[in-house]
Order: C-alpha cells, then structure tokens, then sequence
C-alpha cells in the first residue's frame, strides 16, 4: 500500500469509498432519532457529506487530501487541516472490504506527520459516540488520540 496526494481522478472513487463506509453511520443517525426527524434534519445528509468531499478536494479549500491505493486501486482517504498550531483530521474513510488491514491507521500516521510538518503541535479529529462510530474510535485512540471531550446533538419535532 502507498499514500499519495489526491488527484482530481481519484474523486469518484473517494466518493464511491465514503458512500459506503458512512451508509451504517447514516442508518444509525436515522434510527437514533427517528423517523419524523430524520426526515426533516436528516435528509440531505448523504449529498451535503459528498459535496463537502468536493469542496475538500478543490486545490485552494485550505484542506490537504491524501489517499490509500493498493494493487492500483484507491482504498481510503484521509483528509487534514492545520491553523496554526492545531492540526484537525477531517473526512476519511477506508473502503468496507480492507478494514482491519492497518489501511486507516496508515492514513492517520501520515496525516499526522503531514500536521507537525506544518506546524501543528495538537491534533484533534471529531468522531461520533454512536454504535456506528465505535470502530472510528478504537481507530483514533489506537493512533493515539484522547482525551475526549463528549459532545452531543439532541433533537426536538416542532
């Protein structure tokens, strides 16, 4: 496996990659809330989250991207923001089929070197508390993140 720089050929396989690994994240977000309000707060998540991909993807957004190939093949993604001297790991995602191969922890190694090459002296990542997270998480904490300040979002029909 090789990280490289995103190439703008490479966007239709990161979007085929982040549609597929976020559909339980998404189906666990609609089932925590419920119908009536995934269907009103919920329902443009899916497109918002590509369209953030490609704003991410866009050579000025202020993001760097990088991805995972093996065997000639796009398998993850990592992208990575820095102001100033805190680092932020953004949008990432491996492909279903190579999880548990070390593809994620690889990405985050490197985008953790990328971060302290630009100067940051913190990093931080946002991760969700749900089930649908929980692989994320081990992922993070086994690449050294933590502590964690928990963060919630409650939701109210009107």
């Amino acid at each position: 496996m090789d990280i490289r720089a995103f190439d703008l050929g490479d966007l239709e396989a990161l979007q085929a990659i982040r549609a597929a690994a976020f559909a339980p994240v998404f189906t666990s977000f609609r089932e925590i809330v419920g119908a009536d309000i995934a269907g009103i707060a919920l329902c443009n998540s899916e497109a918002e989250q590509a369209v953030l991909l490609e704003e991410i993807a866009k050579p000025n957004s202020g993001h760097e991207l990088w991805v995972a190939v093996a065997e000639g093949a796009v398998i993850g993604f990592v992208s990575l923001k820095v102001d100033a001297s805190v680092g932020e790991l953004g949008l990432n995602a491996v492909r279903p089929d190579q999880t548990n191969h070390g593809v994620g922890g690889a990405l985050y190694a490197y985008a953790l070197m990328r971060m302290k090459a630009l100067g940051a002296s913190v990093a931080t990542v946002g991760v969700g508390g749900d089930a649908s997270h929980a692989a994320a998480r081990r992922a993070y904490e086994k690449a050294g993140f933590g502590p964690a300040i928990p963060s919630l979002y409650m939701y109210r029909k009107l």
